[in-house]
C-alpha cells in the first residue's frame, strides 16, 4: 500500500485551525478538507480554493460521521488504498503518515483499522487499548509503552487509518450517532467482522476531550447538555448493538451513572445535563437513533439554551474525540 488521503475536518474554523489545514496539506498531497459548518465562510473556502486545498461543504450532514463518509467517498474513487482522518483541533508531523504506513505494512493484511497511541493532554497520560476478549476487555495502559503494535477494539477517529478494503468491508461510519461513539461503533464492528483494529505506539498525538477537569481521582468532561445526551444514548446503543460478540453491553449503565455523578459533583448547568443523559439513555434503551433535536425538540431547546450561554465555544464545535464516553 503506498497511496494515501487524508480527511480533515472543519468546523466554524479559527485562524489556529486553519492553520493546521494548511500544514497538513504540506505533508500530505492527497488531501480533502471537509466543512461541517452550517453557514461556511465563502471567501475562506476560496481563500482555500487558490491554494489548491479541496473543500467539500457538507452543513454539518451526519455529524461528524457525515463529513467522514463524504470524504472517504472522494478519497476512495482517487484510488487511495488507505484513508487517515484528522480533526480540525489535532496536531501531526511529517513523520506520522512514514510511521503510520510503516504500520500499515506490518498487520499482515490488507484490511485494517489503525490508530496511534493519543496522550490526553489535560490528564497528562496516555489513553489505554482494550484488547478483544469474550469477557469484559482489561485495558492496557499505554504511557510507558512506545512501540509496537497492540491489538484493541477500537481506536479514536482523529489521527487513526483505515484501508480501503476495510472501509469496502464495513461500510460507513452510522450517520444517525451524529457525534458521539462513531470510532467506538466502527471499531466493534470492524473487530466482530475480522477486521483487526490496533494502536500503532511508535506514533503519538496529542488530543484534548473537552474541558476535563481532575477532581482526585475523578475527572470530567465538562461536555455541554447536548453532547451529554448523545454520548449516553449512543453508548447503551452500540454496546447493546455487539453484546453477542463482546461482553460490554452492561457497561453503558454504568457510563451513565458515572456521567450523571461527575455532573453532580462538579459541574454547572446540572440539570439540564442531567435531563440530557436520561432522555439519551432512555432512547439508546428503545433503540431510537437520529438528531437530539428531531427526536425531542422541546427538551433539545431547554438544554441548548443554557450550553450556548455557558459555553459558545464547545457549542460550535460539535466533536474534539468523537468516542469519549465521559
Amino acid at each position: 500500500m503506498n497511496r494515501y488521503g487524508l480527511i480533515f475536518v472543519l468546523y466554524q474554523p479559527d485562524a489556529e485551525f486553519v492553520d493546521n489545514l494548511r500544514h497538513a496539506r504540506e505533508i500530505c498531497a492527497d488531501l480533502v478538507a471537509v466543512d461541517n459548518t452550517p453557514e461556511p465562510d465563502a471567501a475562506l473556502h476560496a481563500a482555500l480554493h487558490r491554494e489548491r486545498i479541496d473543500v467539500l461543504v457538507n452543513r454539518n450532514r451526519g455529524g461528524l460521521a457525515g463529513a467522514y463518509n463524504r470524504g472517504a467517498e472522494v478519497l476512495l474513487a482517487r484510488g487511495c488504498e488507505v484513508i487517515f482522518l484528522l480533526d480540525q483541533d489535532s496536531k501531526i508531523e511529517a513523520s506520522f503518515f512514514t510511521a503510520m504506513m510503516r504500520a500499515s505494512a506490518e498487520v499482515g493484511g490488507d484490511s485494517f483499522v489503525l490508530g496511534p497511541r493519543v496522550y490526553e493532554i489535560n490528564l497528562r497520560k496516555c489513553m489505554p487499548t482494550f484488547p478483544p476478549g469474550r469477557r469484559f476487555p482489561r485495558p492496557v495502559r499505554m504511557t510507558e509503552r512506545e512501540h509496537g503494535l497492540f491489538p484493541t477494539l477500537f481506536v479514536i477517529s482523529s489521527g487513526s487509518a483505515i484501508s480501503a478494503a476495510a472501509y469496502r468491508k464495513l461500510g460507513a461510519f452510522r450517520e444517525d450517532y451524529f457525534i458521539e461513539y462513531i470510532d467506538i461503533e466502527y471499531g466493534l464492528r470492524a473487530s466482530s467482522q475480522g477486521v483487526p483494529v490496533y494502536v500503532n505506539a511508535d506514533v503519538t498525538m496529542q488530543q484534548t476531550t473537552g474541558h476535563i477537569r481532575r477532581h482526585g481521582k475523578l475527572y470530567t468532561t465538562h461536555h455541554v447538555a447536548w453532547r451529554r445526551y448523545y454520548g449516553a444514548r449512543n453508548a447503551v446503543h452500540c454496546l447493546r448493538l455487539y453484546k453477542a460478540h463482546w461482553g460490554l453491553h452492561w457497561l453503558s449503565g454504568a457510563l451513565a451513572l458515572h456521567q450523571g455523578l461527575c455532573v453532580a459533583l462538579f459541574e454547572p448547568d446540572k440539570l439540564r445535563k442531567l435531563t440530557a443523559i436520561a432522555c439519551g439513555y432512555l432512547d439508546g434503551r428503545r433503540g431510537r437513533l437520529g438528531t437530539f433535536e428531531r427526536l425531542h425538540p422541546r427538551i433539545h431547546a431547554y438544554c441548548t439554551r443554557a450550553s450556548r450561554d455557558a459555553h459558545p465555544a464547545e457549542h460550535a464545535k460539535p466533536a474534539s474525540a468523537p468516542g469519549d464516553a465521559g
